[in-house]
């Protein structure tokens, strides 16, 4: 991606959401455009309209954090979208020296993160990449996602092919439109984290060309880190399952997270994951037999 493009493209979109009387500023005179005007975002900031308009034409290199900061307040963005504008301009200065075969290597995956995935034998348990996809799973988790894995004879698995280009997706996620645009969002922070990253760009551009849904909610520019929550399932075998998810970071991994769900015991979706434990353990065994 054009690191300009991008910041030109999420500042302006950012403009657009505030209105003068959010920004707490009179509204003189008619508007062509909705939002802030450059004038009123750099009045707001303190910095001169000049360097605004420079800043939003997309060279973020060399801005201060203060600065940085400063715009964020005038534009009134959240948590999430200050530290996205922070990464666009840590992307858009000098970039350390790294060769492709580096920028594009697996990270390895310790046989003790292995051994603990595999342990938490009562919920599915997902280990991930900052590309999102699944670099290891346990058999619940395998079970859990037996959709997806199912045109994946062998890990990875990516969960943002199966989202938007499966057809199977849909069925899966009852609020599909819901996970499928904070998934964009959360891709989108990934992009800014990681701009060297070629595969991650070949990704976008893939899922920009084949899904239209994906194409527009890009467009929009929004912004999402996936920490924890709430996600619907319908699978094939078991029915609806409401599970919560959690994201835990590695710190000594970089881009690698362990996602797992789970649901309250005595539930019906608590009850859920114990057919589905039952359900893969048939699974496995008849695929034993067959061998």
């Amino acid at each position: 991606m054009d690191n300009r493009s991008e910041v030109r493209a999420f500042l302006t979109s950012r403009r657009a959401k505030v209105s003068p009387e959010q920004a707490g500023i009179p509204a003189y005179g008619s508007r062509r455009v909705a939002g802030l005007r450059r004038g009123e975002v750099a009045a707001l900031a303190g910095v001169s309209v000049e360097y605004y308009t420079r800043l939003e034409r997309g060279n973020l290199a060399g801005a201060s954090d203060s600065v940085l900061d400063a715009i964020a307040r005038a534009l009134q963005l959240d948590d999430t979208e200050t530290a996205h504008l922070h990464h666009l301009a840590r992307a858009a200065g000098p970039q350390p020296a790294r060769g492709r075969a580096q920028r594009d290597k697996a990270p390895e995956i310790r046989p003790a993160i292995r051994r603990v995935l595999h342990s938490m034998t009562g919920v599915p348990a997902f280990l991930r990449n900052h590309r999102f996809d699944i670099l290891a799973a346990n058999p619940l988790g395998m079970a859990l996602y037996a959709p997806m894995f199912a045109a994946n004879a062998a890990l990875p698995a990516s969960s943002m092919r199966f989202t938007f280009l499966d057809p199977h997706a849909q069925a899966f996620y009852p609020e599909w439109a819901q996970v499928a645009r904070s998934a964009v969002a959360a891709l989108r922070i990934a992009a800014a984290q990681h701009p060297e990253d070629q595969q991650l760009m070949n990704l976008i551009g893939e899922l920009s060309m084949r899904s239209e849904p994906f194409r527009a909610w890009w467009a929009a520019q929004d912004v999402y880190v996936h920490r924890h929550g709430s996600k619907r399932f319908r699978h094939p075998a078991i029915g609806e399952l409401d599970l919560a998810f959690e994201v835990l970071e590695l710190p000594g991994d970089a881009a690698l997270t362990v996602l797992t769900y789970s649901a309250e015991p005595g539930t019906g979706s608590g009850d859920g994951l114990e057919l589905l434990a039952a359900w893969a353990a048939a699974q496995e065994g008849a695929a034993t037999r067959i061998s």
